[in-house]
């Protein structure tokens, strides 16, 4: 109790000193950032376990790109489960005055057997229990799609050759999901009017779902049934993968925001190193007082720890309650993402957040700690003690261990943290290597008399402290690169992407277009005068072999990869390439009719294809061979018509096909695409514009989210710039009170300090500039594939910019040292 009282003690001292301020903000930056993800996950990942069957509809689902085998829904009842059909799929629906694209889904009798259909007769009620589905002829619409096309409930709507009677309004729907025709609104009819609306045609990319229910036995055995009968093209989802979109999106954006809050851990973890470092200088003398009075090595680490120990505790417990407030605000800016309320989240983040605490005390705190304990009694009389300076590397040592393991625990995957770690170590690694080269080659000025006695005395100062010098240089250029990343490298991400998208690119899409309506579709461009258009072939395949072997979805490491196997392929054919496409490998086929296919670059590095490699794919039951002769780079941001494999002439006409366009619809031809869709009533237009609006919604609430939480890095950087300002400060304290008994006036003081800082700031803010170039410059084309074209007077502007703020801080910290007397500054460094 006696050790604990004299801890408490010592705190308490501390804390009114200021002596742990710098500490204890970046402790509770890191566990706030850590905790606030940590809990917002924890609401994502009860969300799913708790309405897993909801989100299903059912208890398990199998869906298909073609209609199931008619012996699965057989196997289900003969077990005794309830069964249910849906099928989705994107189509126009549309009025006499306007037209809307929809997500079409199509429902029998006994949906939702999980989860629940709610409806509603006016616009902005809650609505209740449906209790049933659509009656033939009628429809139920989400409100959106009665807000587009000026509709009220018990009118009228055109969905292809068919006409419903708008039933009610969707307010919930328990299995909705969130892949892309979440974003689209939604229209519901029953199964049995889907024939007769003649929107299931050749190409119509229709999704076909069973969902069954029932007691966990039967459920069992029909899925061991089952998974030896799943083919490419199927899929089956239960209670353990529901909804795959929803958690891999999920999943993405929680290990994006996982590594967005490592980074402030990291930076947390560098200004605490700084300030432990500091502490540590400041408490040799009373540390060496302590041992004069008797106080053994083991007491006085006791006491420290003891003391370290309390206030990690209170800063963790602090920041895991910040982190619980602000998971809120996080919640709040994906508030878009989900359609039901997220349930409470549990305690584990909290653990977490304290295991936070401990590891970046351990690692950065305790290795000084030992350091200090081991000062002899004669330091009270001799200050040159050298245990203090081979206590640096073990203690940096000690906290890169501590991020490590932080890195790998929170990435939550060995290798992505591996490569996070491997990434940080680097930057670190050039940060001080070019420090270090610099400061050596700029150190030469200090013996040329052509100088100014301020520069040659700051550049002698940061020599004289060189491996401080260099700690500075390293943790201000990552704090400056974190901040840089965030104001200005993004929105030149952004900018780069914007300016992909011209101006008179195609805004529609037309989807589904049979072959013998070809002609008529040409001929209504021309009568109203409408830019003509370009039709493509478009034939469903799927890649079954590669170089003779088959394609399986889980012989793929990477998601998109495993979604490419597993699904079918838009393919093209013709003799022309089209605009936009160019040969970087290889030779076009032209009009030579041989079994020979141009693939896009992208799908054969996801797939691992090449130049010369022989594919296998299934079409309509039947399969086609043919060799890669050709690789193409497409222009994607032209928003034109693209397809990943295109076949020689002769190769695919005798495959289903239908036609494909897009088209660049002016403003205020409205009324053309409304008599376009009521002509063509089976083919699908997507608008573009609207999609990209809806997806851009919903982007600009996840980049909220990731912004929200960079900010705890934007704070961290600061925290760092500061804490490496301050780190030299009692020496330049030391320094200036020799200066000044030697007789040195403030004024050349003054202009010795300020090179000192400018030369500081000036190779920080460079390191960190060309880090977060480097940086933008792989997000651009290995994550955005975009041009990157950075904004060089932005960049310029931030550099001044950073060297002021170095300069700025650096001087408030030290420009009270000028203001005492010698006597007071030598009695301060005694």
């Amino acid at each position: 109790m006696f050790h604990l009282r004299l801890a408490l003690t010592m705190l308490s001292r501390d804390l009114r000193a200021g002596e742990l301020t710098m500490l204890g903000v970046a402790l509770l930056i890191a566990v706030a950032s850590l905790t606030s993800v940590g809990f917002f996950a924890d609401r994502v990942q009860g969300q799913l376990s708790r309405d897993a069957t909801q989100l299903m509809g059912g208890d398990l689902l199998v869906s298909g790109d073609a209609p199931l085998p008619p012996e699965f829904e057989a196997e289900a009842r003969r077990l005794g489960l309830r069964v249910a059909n849906t099928t989705n799929f994107s189509s126009m629906v549309s009025t006499d005055d306007m037209a809307q694209l929809s997500a079409v889904k199509s429902v029998e009798a006994g949906y939702p057997l999980r989860g629940s259909l709610r409806i509603a007769q006016t616009m902005g009620e809650a609505g209740v229990e449906a209790g049933r589905i659509p009656e033939p002829g009628e429809a139920f619409v989400e409100e959106r799609l009665l807000s587009a096309l000026q509709r009220k409930v018990g009118e009228t709507l055109q969905l292809g050759n068919s006409s419903f009677r708008i039933g009610g309004l969707i307010t919930f729907e328990s299995d909705r999901g969130t892949n892309f025709f979440s974003f689209i609104p939604r229209i519901m009819i029953n199964a049995a009017d889907l024939q007769a609306t003649g929107l299931v045609q050749e190409g119509s990319r229709i999704r076909y779902r069973l969902t069954v229910a029932g007691e966990r036995a039967p459920i069992a055995a029909f899925a061991a049934w089952l998974k030896p009968q799943i083919k490419a093209g199927q899929q089956l989802e239960s209670i353990d993968n529901a909804r795959p979109e929803i958690r891999g999106n999920l999943d993405r954006i929680q290990r994006f925001l996982q590594l967005a809050a490592m980074l402030s851990v990291v930076l947390a973890g560098v200004a605490i190193g700084l300030s432990a470092r500091r502490y540590l200088q400041r408490h040799l003398n009373g540390c060496a007082a302590m041992r004069c009075f008797g106080a053994t090595r083991s007491q006085l680490l006791g006491l420290f720890l003891g003391e370290f120990a309390l206030f990690g505790l209170l800063m963790a417990a602090v920041g895991c309650a910040l982190g619980y407030a602000l998971q809120e605000g996080i919640a709040a800016l994906a508030g878009g993402f989900f359609k039901t309320s997220l349930p409470a989240p549990g305690l584990l983040p909290v653990l977490h957040g304290l295991i936070v605490g401990v590891v970046l005390m351990v690692g950065f705190v305790a290795p000084q700690l030992l350091h200090m304990t081991r000062v002899p009694p004669v330091h009270v009389l001799r200050r040159d003690w050298g245990g203090l300076q081979g206590s640096v590397v073990g203690a940096w040592v000690a906290g890169a261990l501590a991020l490590l393991g932080l890195f790998l625990w929170v990435a939550g995957d060995i290798k992505l943290g591996a490569w996070s770690a491997l990434g940080f170590a680097v930057a670190c690694g050039v940060f001080a290597l070019v420090a270090r080269l610099v400061l050596g080659a700029l150190a030469s000025l200090r013996h040329r008399g052509t100088a100014s006695w301020g520069l040659r005395y700051g550049l002698a100062a940061m020599h004289r402290r060189l491996g401080a010098s260099m700690v500075q240089t390293v943790a201000l250029g990552l704090g400056l690169m974190a901040m840089l990343l965030l104001g200005i490298v993004t929105g030149d991400l952004m900018s780069g992407w914007q300016k992909g998208l011209r101006d008179d690119a195609p805004n529609h899409f037309v989807l589904n277009l049979q072959s013998d309506q070809k002609t008529a579709f040409q001929q209504f461009f021309r009568e109203r005068n409408l830019p003509a258009v370009e039709l493509l072939p478009m034939v469903r395949g799927r890649l079954v072999e590669l170089r003779g072997k088959a394609v399986r979805p889980d012989d793929y490491e990477q998601d998109r990869a495993r979604n490419l196997a597993d699904r079918e392929f838009n393919l093209s054919y013709g003799s022309a390439m089209q605009e936009g496409n160019r040969i970087v490998a290889g030779r076009w086929h032209g009009e030579a009719k041989a079994p020979e296919f141009s693939m896009e670059e992208g799908v054969g590095k996801t797939l691992g294809v090449k130049l010369g490699d022989e594919v296998v794919f299934e079409i309509g039951g039947q399969r086609v061979k043919g060799r890669v002769t050709s690789i193409r780079k497409l222009d994607w941001d032209s928003m034109r018509v693209n397809f990943f494999f295109s076949a020689a002439p002769g190769l695919l006409e005798d495959k289903p096909t239908s036609w494909i366009t897009s088209f660049r619809l002016p403003p205020g031809h409205s009324a053309d695409l409304n008599a376009l869709v009521a002509a063509f009533p089976n083919i699908s237009v997507i608008d573009v514009g609207a999609v990209l609006a809806q997806v851009k919604d919903l982007s600009g609430k996840l980049i909220a989210v990731v912004q929200f939480v960079f900010g705890f890095a934007l704070l961290a950087g600061a925290v760092v710039l500061f804490a490496a300002l301050r780190a030299t400060h009692d020496e330049r304290m030391h320094e200036i009170s020799v200066l000044r008994t030697l007789g040195a006036r403030n004024r050349q003081l003054r202009s010795a300090m300020l090179w000192e800082f400018i030369v500081l700031g000036g190779l920080s803010a460079l390191l960190a500039s060309v880090g977060a170039l480097a940086t933008g410059y792989v997000l651009a084309t290995r994550v955005f594939d975009i041009i990157y074209t950075p904004d060089w007077l932005a960049l310029l502007g931030y550099l001044l910019a950073a060297v002021i703020a170095v300069v700025a801080c650096g001087w408030l910290g030290v420009r009270s040292l000028l203001q005492r007397t010698v006597v007071d500054s030598l009695r301060a460094t005694a």
